[in-house]
């Protein structure tokens, strides 16, 4: 089994609303739209909003996206902060969003010294 590419795909209740979200509050870039749908970049992913949401998202969905600067991001977004930035107890500096529907954004930064961040290659 081969996957070639990935996509989070998410279905707003309003379609305007979510798409200025991310386009204009979030920054994403518009990789593609179509009739009832547009596709972001989203690192090495793509997010799609399309379709129509009706009761909302899963608090058991959230996206997880990382960012060069965590403290730049919380100054820009404070206004959709539900909560501050800290550092977690796994070591990873972390900030939540929501999304206009709710959907819970994860912002992350990696420290210079988090494993993640290092070679794991024997």
């Amino acid at each position: 089994m081969e996957f070639l590419s990935s996509r989070v795909i998410v279905r707003p209740r309003d379609r305007e609303r979510s798409l200025a979200f991310y386009r204009d509050t979030l920054g994403l870039a518009i990789y593609r739209e179509f009739p009832g749908g547009t596709v972001f970049f989203l690192g090495n992913s793509f997010l799609e909003l399309s379709g129509q949401g009706e009761v909302g998202p899963s608090p058991d969905v959230v996206l997880w996206l990382q960012v060069r600067d965590l403290a730049g991001t919380a100054r820009e977004l404070a206004a959709h902060t539900v909560r501050e930035p800290r550092r977690e107890p796994w070591g990873l500096h972390e900030m939540w969003i929501t999304d206009p529907d709710g959907l819970k954004i994860v912002l992350v930064e990696i420290p210079a010294d988090h494993p993640l961040r290092r070679d794991q290659r024997p």
